[in-house]
């Protein structure tokens, strides 16, 4: 048995495994092998049983203090104490003097992000020991405030993370505690945000979670949590039911002064309640870290609790929820969730605010959302745009704002209401400020959107925005910038007209030398502008592009997306006679029947080079040289019934021009068509042809035959008549052929029309 005579009220651990101190060896394997107990004599003489663990010597001390001799008190450590070998006095002296300055610095309230701030209720008239903790538990046997005080005393223990392991220890304490929250929660709210608040102490850290869950906390707390709930709405029927009494006998001074009462008290209630529901979910929201756990949280509806709390108008509480979902948005039931509740519009009204971390945190659980279609409809529909367009000015919100606003303007629908905020010219500074330094991805994707509906192009190219567009584009060979360009190329109108001074530019940037994705791009806005005022002829000639774009149609010349380009420029170029002529006699026309061999399963390359053929027939030149000299007419026959509608059309547009100059082509067309339109009835026709004496027509596909046994010369009803399909039956009435003969047989439900030949 040890005994010792120390000075200090906090307590000295000395760990034997990873702890400050060592021990002599031998030493250090008595405390392995033997379980010593240690009785600790305090300055009065009061003893006092020193903890025993494992490895592990625990040394209380009363009155540390700046009036404590540090180095008296180290020796007094090591004399008393044998497992501490004498060599260890420095490190004990310099231990103590750390236990001494950290003290002071406690005093001093400090809040991790994972802690909860103060709130009224924790001031005590006694500073908490845990030497003391016997008498506080037993506190929570007395009457309610006696329940508190003792749960008060517990708390101030638990907030200090050193005393945290011992407390855990004492399952006593504990025990008893999530008794009394169990049986009284309802009958304090103070008892009830105390004892929470004790849990949340240990749930901050993950290794004390089992212990939390080992007493069913976390699905208390959602009870909790519920029932407070309904008493907020209980509330708010009871107040408004009272204002409107006051509104209806605004003169009573009596209903008057009744309605103030109640609301003060409301006041005092809502302040209580929202500091409980804070420990509430900040306890749960530590507890979700196990995937597990927050699934039983989901099973209780945690998201619905959550997204009905958003009315309140407590920033913390808020801040606290908003992060709550934000975590949970991330699994898609939860985010269904979030949809069928319509958190999107409750969080619409939380922008702008001041309070900073809940407009980040907002911010961030809108953007996980905005990955949903169905959510970004319902972000547009709350008014967010504009909303999130005003804080694009914001530099610390402006990277989610446009990330969100970004995910929005993916959808072709939601395009052109960003031309009725500020948005477009603030991302227009934010590309000039830019200068020749690289954009920011988000910055540059988000106008490359915009730019793809027209009205935004028009607001994109006010004043000086093309120009100094181009200007980038062309000096820094970005290709996003460019992408951007062709965007705004794309759409006719006024916007177009504003390429024509650079055209030359573009049509330069084709060199050998130059990258394929950028020339892919600069090509791009080349084919987009179909300005009938254009020369196309002087730009092919003076940039020699003609051979540029014959090279390019070879198949595996270069990338997919680049030879698809050229295609689309050549179709471009061919509304010029002049040009067309050009690129007949160049051979371009036999390399784009080359390249429709070779990629004919490719819908995209199929249809742009029947529009080349299409644009081309309308000039002599080229028709003759497409109808004569080349198979395009056959392969366009067999493109007829093509599966993809709009290539049919552009075949079938085409064959007509083509039958109108060509007769032979036209008999083939036509034959081609008729083949078409009637394969049944031909494909039965030759059946039959090479069928025996018609027998394989008399009988069906289960084998029986279609006349059973009689005579086909007997069905009357099969007969035709000399006008048409008239059955010569003669259930048929005189009125019948009346309507027949007078031509009123097609007005209501007669018979349908000739087979089509």
């Amino acid at each position: 048995m040890e005994k010792l005579q120390a000075e200090d009220a906090r307590y000295l651990k000395r760990k034997v495994k990873g702890g400050s101190l060592d021990v002599h060896p031998t030493e250090k394997a008595l405390i392995v092998q033997y379980e010593l107990e240690a009785t600790i004599l305090g300055e009065m003489g009061d003893p006092m049983v020193g903890e025993r663990k494992e490895c592990q010597k625990i040394i209380r001390l009363k009155s540390l203090n700046a009036n404590t001799d540090i180095a008296s008190l180290a020796r007094k450590v090591v004399e008393e104490c044998r497992l501490i070998h004498p060599s260890k006095l420095p490190e004990v002296e310099q231990l103590l003097f750390y236990l001494l300055n950290r003290k002071k610095s406690d005093k001093r309230e400090k809040h991790s992000p994972r802690d909860l701030a103060p709130f009224e209720g924790l001031e005590l008239d006694e500073e908490a020991n845990i030497n003391r903790i016997d008498h506080y538990v037993e506190l929570l046997y007395e009457d309610i405030p006696e329940k508190v005080r003792g749960a008060t005393l517990i708390l101030h223990l638990a907030r200090n993370p050193d005393n945290l392991e011992e407390l855990l220890q004492n399952e006593t304490a504990l025990g008893a505690l999530a008794r009394v929250l169990r049986e009284d929660w309802k009958q304090s709210v103070d008892l009830a945000t105390t004892i929470i608040y004790v849990f949340f102490c240990f749930s901050s850290f993950s290794q004390f979670h089992g212990q939390v869950t080992h007493y069913k906390i976390g699905a208390l707390c959602m009870n909790i949590i519920e029932h407070e709930l309904k008493r907020y709405d209980l509330w708010q029927d009871e107040l408004q039911k009272k204002a409107a009494a006051c509104d209806d006998d605004h003169k009573n001074q009596n209903v008057k002064k009744e309605h103030e009462k109640a609301f003060k008290k409301y006041q005092g209630l809502l302040i209580k309640q929202e500091q409980l529901l804070r420990v509430a979910l900040h306890l749960l929201l530590n507890l979700a870290e196990d995937t597990r756990t927050e699934l039983k949280m989901r099973n209780k509806n945690i998201v619905h609790t959550l997204v009905k709390t958003l009315d309140r108008e407590d920033e913390e509480l808020l801040v606290l929820v908003v992060s709550f979902l934000k975590k949970l948005s991330i699994f898609l039931e939860n985010k269904n969730d979030m949809a069928e509740t319509y958190a999107v519009e409750k969080l619409a009204r939380l922008l702008p605010c001041k309070h900073e971390d809940l407009l980040n945190t907002t911010l961030r659980l809108l953007l996980n959302l905005s990955f949903d279609t169905g959510l970004r409809s319902q972000m547009v529909q709350a008014g967010l745009i504009p909303k999130l367009s005003s804080l694009l000015a914001d530099e610390s919100q402006r990277q989610l704002c446009m990330c969100i606003l970004y995910h929005i303007s993916v959808d072709d629908r939601f395009k052109s209401m960003f031309a009725y905020t500020d948005c477009i010219p603030q991302l227009m500074k934010m590309l000039f400020d830019c200068g020749e330094s690289p954009m920011d991805p988000e910055l540059i994707s988000f106008c490359i959107n915009l730019a793809a509906n027209k009205r935004n192009a028009q607001v994109i190219c006010e004043g000086n925005g093309l120009k100094m567009l181009m200007k980038r584009g062309l000096k820094l060979k970005d290709v996003l910038t460019m992408k951007m360009i062709r965007n705004v190329s794309q759409h006719d109108g006024p916007t177009k007209n504003l390429f024509i001074d650079y055209v030359g530019d573009l049509a330069a940037q084709t060199g050998v030398e130059e990258r394929e994705e950028y020339v892919i791009e600069c090509l791009g806005t080349l084919a987009n502008l179909t300005i009938p005022d254009l020369d196309w002829e002087l730009v092919l000639k003076e940039y020699n592009l003609v051979p540029f774009l014959k090279d390019r149609l070879k198949p595996g010349s270069a990338e997919d997306d680049l030879i698809l380009e050229v295609v689309i420029m050549i179709g471009t170029v061919s509304m010029d006679g002049s040009c067309a002529a050009m690129m007949a006699k160049s051979g371009i026309i036999s390399a784009l029947i080359e390249l429709l061999n070779a990629q004919q399963e490719d819908d995209e390359f199929v249809c742009q080079i029947v529009y080349v053929f299409y644009k081309m027939v309308f000039h002599q030149a080229t028709r003759d040289v497409i109808i004569k000299d080349t198979q395009a007419p056959a392969y366009l026959i067999d493109l007829m019934h093509d599966k993809n509608a709009e290539i049919r059309k552009v075949c079938d547009n085409t064959l007509d021009i083509i039958a109108e100059y060509d007769e032979e082509w036209g008999r083939k067309i036509q034959s081609e068509k008729f083949r078409w339109h009637n394969s049944q009835w031909l494909e039965m026709v030759d059946n039959r042809a090479m069928g025996d004496d018609g027998e394989p027509f008399m009988y069906g596909d289960d084998g029986e035959p279609f006349m059973h046994n009689g005579d086909i010369l007997e069905r009357r009803d099969l007969f035709y008549s000399a006008d048409g399909i008239i059955p010569a039956d003669s259930t048929i009435s005189p009125e019948f052929f009346i309507d027949y003969q007078n031509g009123d047989m097609g007005q209501a439900g007669g018979f349908p029309g000739r087979p089509r030949m």
